[in-house]
């Protein structure tokens, strides 16, 4: 069993169309749903997929639990509702009644201030109502995410696409080394091995596992067998190559830790960390 538990469903010929990608991107702008993600991931054995949502609108959230509810490899739906707004916990309330709907995405630069408005007040919704935080690590404001994690403690934090650190093949930088060790001190965060070859300097990425182990040390050093998830990206990991190229890498490297380690990391972490449903 494999859960792929980052990719994105979208498709602009929708009578709306779609917020994101933008139409100018060749590659990534066409319909992008179930049969166009099992047709690249079933021949690797991938059994299951959680979607995280791109889209600021909130009923693309709406659009996603619908496929979902007549799609089994749709495990789940990591929904976009930005936080420190008035609707927020309607909308929380009203998508998380739905039992694939496993949590919130979060891009934005609220950790500059956590107090600001109602963005903690919803933050402890979410551990409240037992959902999970999917982030994109925040660099230039990485102290307020911390001490989120410490005020919160109750609230699972899953860090997405390696945290954005480039990968060209040499140890990473020893700031992010640091902020790994010091996210990874707090036992409800996770991390996501994802975008791997859309974050290589060498493009296309490498198909070489060695050019990415120094950094997949530093994230299995950090988190060990418990708390690292497989996910692709996809689409967007085509940008860099094929999806056959980005499970052959980690494949390839957790192959090497052991059969216990491959389980946990393909498929037992995201079930205990996402919670969905079989």
């Amino acid at each position: 069993m494999i859960i792929d538990t980052h990719i994105h469903l979208y498709d602009p010929t929708r009578p709306q169309g779609v917020p994101w990608p933008d139409p100018n991107n060749k590659l990534l702008y066409r319909p992008v749903l179930p049969e166009h993600i099992k047709a690249v991931a079933m021949p690797e054995c991938v059994t299951g997929a959680v979607v995280v949502e791109a889209s600021l609108w909130p009923e693309d959230n709406q659009w996603v639990l619908d496929l979902a509810d007549n799609e089994p490899f749709l495990v789940g739906l990591i929904g976009r509702i930005e936080p420190n707004t008035d609707y927020f916990i309607d909308h929380l309330d009203r998508f998380a009644a739905h039992p694939k709907f496993r949590g919130v995405r979060f891009w934005g630069s609220n950790f500059e201030d956590i107090d600001q408005g109602s963005f903690m007040h919803d933050m402890e919704a979410l551990a409240e109502r037992n959902l999970l935080l999917d982030l994109v690590f925040p660099k230039a404001d990485a102290d307020g995410l911390f001490a989120l994690m410490e005020r919160l403690p109750d609230l699972r934090i899953m860090i997405e696409h390696i945290a954005q650190v480039p990968v060209d093949g040499n140890s990473p930088d020893t700031q992010w080394t640091e902020y790994m060790l010091r996210a990874a001190a707090h036992p409800q965060v996770s991390m996501k091995v994802s975008a791997l070859m859309e974050n290589s300097t060498v493009q296309p990425a490498p198909a070489d596992v060695a050019f990415y182990t120094p950094t997949l040390d530093v994230l299995w050093n950090a988190f060990g067998i418990d708390r690292l998830v497989y996910g692709s990206n996809w689409p967007v990991c085509e940008r860099a190559g094929s999806y056959a190229r980005c499970i052959d890498i980690v494949r390839t490297y957790f192959s090497d830790k052991g059969e216990a380690a491959t389980e946990q990391y393909f498929w037992r972490n995201a079930k205990s960390i996402y919670r969905w449903q079989e």
